[in-house]
């Protein structure tokens, strides 16, 4: 667990964070307000311990911040000049408890661990509340759909979300692959902590390694000031790297080392940092034929392979086409009410798709932007202009009894074995592997009149 301990004695703050520490809680130290009310907004912690004197606004201002930020996490007040209306008044706000110096630094330890026993219960609850709910519905986070497709990856997000195994997300582009990963957070026990998100495609070798590890003061040219990389930046929460099929074999090298020590070495730095994370990767190609083909490190790929979420394509969604149609127009309409014919989600649901949900999603945006003062989008500006995707999706109007069709097609072929014969029906008939009394039947039959009697 998680303390902040806000106290300007060093005495008093030196034995308590020790003690927490013994106990197995990592603690973050502020001896002034200013520094405790950074550390609240940049880390988070799960429980807040503080004294109310201090310099700067004290414990009360820090307490009012902490329970503006999030109601249900415990401060524990520190004072040795209480009376009774400041702590009726440090209670009204929101402290959980109010101690007075001095005390046993057995006392606080045993107080802080009930507190966040409490505090790990009611982020359990409020998990479980919301994951039933989910599993009645077709909505999950920022995702929906009923598909039994969906509904699979849906149920692998519930079981292994509130765990701390490595998932590899595997898709292909455009199905969502950080909402996925969002999900697994959101539903997890670091919920509350960071969610860090970095695309391996998106940058060069040396930059990748500056925003993944941080780089200190002049480690390399224009490193102007030290900076933290994402590692650091999503301690105790969460590490996506997307499209990590993309990473360079040398980043790979060093990233297997993280994920099996847990700490790095910024670039420049002689010291290495620790960091409690998840990783959450995801590939939009099969990495094992990569692992063949000598571009991923097979070591690396056991390492994020624990636990595989295959993402389906749209085309494999079958029913969902609807639901992501509504979902998207209450997402980019507006406000405004719009509609699809059943027409055109009929047509919808027969195109592949290959941009996936992402494609989806840009036409139905054309198709709000160009709506102009109509309700209803056009299949113009929801479906594809190729061509080549029109002749495959759209069907003729008038369907025609499939003998008619049938004796068409039967009459033409004849026709082009007659005319290659030039004619001759013993030829013909066994160019279509036929008797001549059956070709002479079907030309009786089908009217055709060769343009020379052959024998």
């Amino acid at each position: 667990m998680y303390v902040l301990l806000a106290e300007d004695e060093e005495t008093i703050a030196v034995t308590l964070a020790d003690a927490l520490v013994d106990a197995g809680h990592r603690v973050e130290h502020a001896a002034e307000t200013t520094a405790a009310l950074k550390l609240l907004e940049e880390t988070n912690p799960d429980v807040v311990v503080t004294d109310i004197r201090m310099p700067g606004g004290g414990g009360m201002e820090l307490l009012e911040r902490s329970v503006a930020l999030d109601p249900k996490r415990a401060v524990v007040l520190m004072t040795g000049y209480g009376t009774v209306e400041q702590a009726v008044e440090a209670m009204r706000i929101g402290a959980a408890h109010y101690m007075q110096k001095p005390f046993r630094n057995e006392a606080m330890v045993a107080l802080v661990e009930r507190l966040g026993r409490e505090r790990a219960l009611e982020l359990e609850n409020r998990r479980l509340k919301r994951e039933l709910s989910e599993l009645d519905s077709a909505r999950m986070g920022e995702m929906v759909g009923r598909s039994p497709a969906m509904r699979a990856v849906f149920e692998r997000i519930t079981t292994v979300a509130p765990t701390d195994a490595t998932v590899l997300i595997e898709g292909e582009s455009g199905t969502g692959k950080e909402r996925v990963a969002r999900a697994l957070h959101d539903r997890s026990l670091r919920a509350e902590a960071p969610f860090v998100a970095i695309s391996c495609a998106a940058l060069p070798e040396n930059l990748l390694e500056a925003e993944l590890f941080g780089h200190e003061r002049g480690a390399y040219t224009d490193a102007h000031r030290a900076r933290k990389g994402r590692f650091a930046l999503a301690d105790r929460g969460t590490l996506f790297l997307d499209d990590i099929d993309d990473m360079p074999l040398a980043t790979q090298v060093k990233l297997l080392r993280v994920l099996q020590e847990r700490s790095f070495e910024p670039l420049g730095s002689e010291s290495s940092v620790e960091v409690d994370i998840r990783v959450i990767a995801a590939t939009k190609v099969p990495l094992r034929d990569l692992v063949r083909e000598g571009r991923f490190r097979e070591d690396l790929f056991y390492r994020i392979h624990v636990v595989p979420l295959p993402l389906p394509p749209l085309r494999e969604r079958e029913g969902d086409i609807p639901l992501l149609v509504q979902c998207m127009i209450e997402r980019h309409g507006g406000g405004r009410e719009f509609t699809v014919s059943p027409a055109t989600l009929a047509l919808m649901e027969r195109y592949p798709w290959p941009g996936n949900v992402r494609e989806l999603e840009n036409a139905v945006q054309r198709a709000i932007a160009l709506s102009g003062g109509k309700t209803e989008l056009q299949r113009g500006f929801l479906l594809p202009l190729d061509e080549r995707w029109r002749g495959a999706i759209e069907t003729p109007e008038e369907v025609r009894p499939l003998r008619e069709v049938l004796r068409e097609t039967e009459i033409a072929h004849i026709r082009r074995a007659l005319e290659q014969t030039g004619g001759h029906r013993s030829q013909t008939a066994e160019l279509l592997g036929i008797s001549r009394k059956v070709l002479w039947e079907k030309l009786r039959d089908f009217d055709i009149l060769p343009d020379e009697d052959g024998g």
